[in-house]
């Protein structure tokens, strides 16, 4: 098996193995599903913690709102009513005012931060120093963790507009966040080793060779969608290289070789055809 030390920039994520057979296209996606899960779990807990200390979110008509604006405004908190803590509720006012304020009593607060530190240990990046590798059940595990702690504190649920419930079915809305910046979508993700993007038609033995014992730094990254297609050169793309009326599909275009055709428009043609835009 290959051990795959997958990084974001120069920052370590997750240790993970896969054999050299593997298809990279399959390979690009379950990096991309690992690392974006780690992400929903980091979410969720810190979320988790907000809920341990202020209770459940706020309708969002009423989030920033004093209460004498609420009272002003006749704005009452009806899901806040049903979703109460078991063994009751302590008051503690949240002064962003994003969440009720009625949090749990110490007792379900400490369910709460003790699985909140049971799946960080899950999703640790230590695992790379201590040679660990991840892998995707064992993010799901982390999300089975906390959405049971929450059950069992909350065993009425949570609002439906709650970022905690949001994230465990699936809902949640990340436009205009700065966790937004962070996720990277399967059909967007690219692997890229030793400054070359790892193709997803090819397989990672095509990289690696087939030594099963290679370990290597895999960094994901952006990049355009995986069926992103070039525009092809025709018309005046083509006219402004000197090539107006060229077949640009001629296998000429790939020769190598000594000569003047390397500074030729053809060859120019040529090296914008194979350029590949880095997306950061």
């Amino acid at each position: 098996m290959v051990l795959l030390h997958v990084k974001r920039g120069d920052e370590s994520q997750f240790l993970l193995q896969a054999p050299g057979s593997t298809e990279l296209e399959e390979l690009t996606v379950q990096v991309a599903r690992i690392y974006n899960a780690r992400l929903k779990v980091q979410r969720v807990c810190s979320e988790m913690e907000e809920l341990a200390e202020h209770g459940v979110f706020l309708p969002p008509n009423m989030q920033g709102l004093t209460d004498d604006q609420i009272e002003d405004l006749k704005l009452k908190d009806e899901w806040g009513e049903k979703c109460v803590p078991s063994a009751g509720s302590v008051f503690k006012k949240d002064d962003i005012g994003r969440r009720n304020g009625q949090a749990p009593n110490e007792k379900m607060k400490q369910v709460l931060k003790k699985t909140i530190e049971e799946a960080k240990a899950i999703i640790s990046k230590k695992h790379v120093e201590a040679n660990v590798c991840v892998t995707m059940e064992m993010v799901k595990d982390a999300l089975d963790q906390l959405r049971g702690a929450v059950m069992i504190v909350y065993p009425m649920g949570l609002p439906p507009y709650d970022p905690i419930r949001m994230e465990f079915e699936n809902k949640e809305d990340l436009s205009g966040s700065q966790a937004a910046l962070s996720v990277i979508t399967e059909s967007e993700a690219q692997l890229w080793w030793a400054a070359k993007e790892l193709r997803r038609t090819k397989k990672l033995s095509d990289y690696v060779g087939k030594n099963e014992k290679t370990k290597i730094i895999v960094k994901i990254q952006r990049g355009p969608p995986h069926d992103y297609l070039y525009p092809s050169l025709t018309g005046p793309a083509v006219a402004d290289l000197g090539m107006a009326g060229t077949d640009t599909a001629s296998p000429s275009l790939h020769r190598e070789g000594p000569g003047p055709e390397r500074d030729s428009p053809r060859a120019s043609l040529r090296m914008i055809r194979n350029a590949r835009p880095v997306y950061l």
